[in-house]
């Protein structure tokens, strides 16, 4: 196992009440110029890519970066996430959504996330989507399938966020409706949060908290699914917005905690990997804090964060990772 690095580069974004649209569109060249800085000598980057299974939803869900293949150069490879976003809840056509998917995708395909946050009730997320566990069970099957058909590396998992209502039951009713065979179809377990974002977080307690986040996962919630403390984790989702009261200075410092902290459980809770949410903001100068994640302005001009991450990279970076379960 070895670990990795990843980051979205696009700008468009879902927040608690729906997707927030950049103010500035994607700017190929100079992401591509980004993307190798961010790179630098290591072999492997992955681009997080967001694509929606919604054939009756109105208006249609855009996906995101339109075009990801074009930024998959110097040994990039895609993280391709696929949304359950069906209204109806129904499921026909979704597994030959996801294997089509996959086909299409190829040996640049790095992993396949199946669902976004299937265990978070928000319109932007697939918690709200009538049938979503079953969908994300079928789904990690399928794709496994498909990915073992073609004889590809690819890593097939999920992800979900962190949840402390005690009254909670995703993961147990997961366990109760996956099998055996989804079971052993999962290469990896994905963690999504965004720590002192929506809740503050203590700078000397921050490092400390990721590790407890982690844990929690690997000791708490996997366990109820019956999902084997062999299957990896990885962060699919982190990143610290800028804004009023929140320096620029202060987005790198915590990046560097947060990905350090990461970093260093990667043999005691088997974390494999660490993504970045997102290279740019969608709106530098708006009201909401969902628009300045980026570690670059809406006109891409780099932050301190960039320089940060990067630097990161080079010294945690491990290179390519495939599927080894």
């Amino acid at each position: 196992m070895a670990f990795t690095f990843g980051i979205y580069p696009g700008g468009l974004l879902g927040d608690d009440q729906g997707i927030v649209h950049p103010v500035t569109a994607d700017a190929p060249d100079l992401i591509n110029t980004a993307l190798d800085e961010l790179q630098g000598d290591a072999d492997l980057l992955t681009v997080r890519a967001y694509r929606s299974f919604a054939p009756t939803a109105t208006p249609r869900i855009p996906p995101t970066p339109a075009d990801p293949h074009s930024y998959l150069r110097r040994g990039r490879m895609l993280d391709l996430v696929l949304q359950f976003r069906e209204p109806t809840g129904s499921l026909d056509g979704w597994t030959d959504y996801v294997r089509e998917a996959v086909r299409t995708a190829g040996p640049r395909l790095a992993s396949v996330q199946i669902c976004e946050e299937p265990n978070l009730d928000l319109p932007s997320v697939d918690g709200s989507v009538p049938n979503v566990l079953v969908a994300l069970v079928r789904g990690v099957v399928a794709a496994k399938e498909e990915v073992a058909s073609l004889g590809l590396g690819a890593a097939v998992g999920f992800n979900a966020v962190p949840s402390f209502d005690p009254s909670d039951t995703f993961w147990a009713d997961l366990g109760a409706l996956g099998d055996d065979r989804f079971r052993q179809s999962l290469d990896y377990v994905g963690v999504d949060f965004f720590p002192d974002v929506f809740r503050p977080v203590a700078a000397d307690r921050l490092a400390e908290t990721v590790a407890a986040v982690l844990g929690m996962f690997r000791t708490g919630f996997l366990p109820q699914a019956g999902i084997p403390g062999t299957v990896p984790l990885r962060v699919c989702e982190n990143g610290w917005p800028t804004g009023p009261d929140r320096t620029e200075r202060r987005q790198a410092e915590t990046l560097e905690t947060v990905i350090r902290a990461v970093a260093a459980c990667e043999n005691e809770l088997l974390v494999d990997g660490y993504s970045l949410f997102a290279l740019r903001d969608a709106d530098s100068n708006g009201d909401s804090l969902f628009g300045h994640f980026g570690l670059l302005r809406d006109d891409y001009t780099p932050k301190e964060g960039f320089g940060t991450y990067r630097r990161l990279i080079k010294e945690l970076g491990s290179g390519q990772v495939v599927a080894e379960r």
